[in-house]
């Protein structure tokens, strides 16, 4: 009930300003073709993990592998070591790259090891879907926690199998980019939606007279670039990411039914309905009683467990509460009298949006 409380006062804040819908920038709506992260994937090793790194037999061939690169010859069998881990090596490359530009590292465990605290990335090549290397990877790995104690007495702070090399990875080839094509510049709007390119694609024709801009669908605008920005789009692209753009958001409650959460946007309505909703809770026990038999007894006998097994059933009373809302305020107000846990209020949602009366979209993720 705590986040429906929260909910009611950023409510009350809405509606206390009378703002219909907000204004964001489009640089937080949309992005550029062209201006895009590509992922980086690479297989490497951990050292310097102080007893508590792999058992696998693929982890000695992986050092005999690097050893023999080095020029050391050895045998798996002669490998024992408990200090290495082999570990996923992944990466964002940002949009624009030059060589030595650097770029945070994640890396995660791939085998048994019990963590990656104190190790060090060896030198690994972080590649692209097309199989080419783009980047190195290398340096101290931050777990942002600890392992300590051994057996049955062991602390454990965070998840200490994955962490982060900071500037760990270096660029050491450019990707192709491209703003637009010739004249033109598309927008991608990161949600589609027909109101908003539409809004967008006005906005920048108001803001700018010499640009026509048009929206080409639901997640694309088009924008024609004036004569006198074709060289300088960097500095056409920063003035266009910086008009604001009053955003229509949609009518929808997004459920979580794993964790219980309920998120409830402005523009939901109820219509007036009335709801009952209880509980019918089912208690079964069971004690484990011990049968003594009488001293001197003159049949024989002996000391048994006997289960006793009590099963009760719990329905509160309930009662009709009319339930209706024109805004985000009254709605929460009216759900909240009804007094439910956020795991009943998932079902009373499904079941107002089978009804008719939830007018929103209901959103399970």
């Amino acid at each position: 009930m705590r986040l429906l409380v929260i909910l009611g006062t950023v409510a009350a804040l809405l509606c206390g300003a009378g703002v219909p819908s907000r204004a964001e920038r489009i640089k937080d709506l949309a992005a550029f073709e062209g201006v895009r992260e590509n992922q980086l994937i690479g297989y490497g090793l951990v050292l310097g993990i102080d007893g508590k790194g792999d058992t696998l037999f693929a982890t000695q061939e992986t050092i005999v592998n690097m050893l023999q690169r080095m020029g050391i010859i050895v045998k798996p069998n002669d490998i024992k070591s408990k200090n290495v881990a082999m570990v996923m090596v992944t990466a964002m490359l940002p949009p624009f790259p030059r060589p030595g530009t650097r770029i945070d590292v994640t890396v995660s465990a791939l085998g048994d090891a019990k963590t990656l605290q104190g190790g060090t990335l060896m030198l690994t090549p972080l590649k692209g879907s097309d199989g080419k290397v783009y980047a190195l990877g290398q340096g101290a790995v931050s777990v942002g926690g600890f392992v300590g104690g051994e057996g049955g007495t062991k602390i454990v702070k965070n998840h200490t199998t994955v962490g982060r090399v900071p500037r760990g990875g270096i660029v050491e080839k450019d990707l192709p980019f491209s703003l637009g094509k010739g004249e033109e510049l598309r927008l991608f709007l990161y949600r589609q939606d027909f109101t908003n390119a539409s809004r967008i694609a006005e906005k920048i024709n108001g803001s700018l007279p010499a640009v026509r801009s048009l929206a080409v669908d639901s997640a694309t605008v088009m924008l024609q670039v004036p004569a006198e920005y074709r060289g300088r789009l960097p500095e056409f692209i920063s003035f266009v990411e910086a008009i604001d753009v009053s955003v229509d958001m949609p009518a929808r409650v997004t459920v979580n039914e794993r964790t219980g959460t309920v998120v409830i946007g402005e523009n939901v309505r109820i219509s007036p309905v009335a709801i009952a909703h209880g509980n019918l809770t089912i208690e079964i026990k069971t004690e484990l009683q011990v049968s003594q038999p009488l001293p001197f007894a003159p049949v024989k006998a002996e000391t048994v467990v006997v289960p006793k097994t009590e099963v009760t059933a719990n329905e509160p009373k309930g009662s009709l509460i009319e339930v209706s809302g024109v805004t985000l305020g009254e709605i929460v107000k009216g759900l909240n009298s009804l007094g439910v846990t956020p795991r009943d209020l998932i079902a009373i949602l499904q079941a107002l949006r089978s009804s008719g009366a939830l007018r929103a979209e209901l959103e399970i993720i």
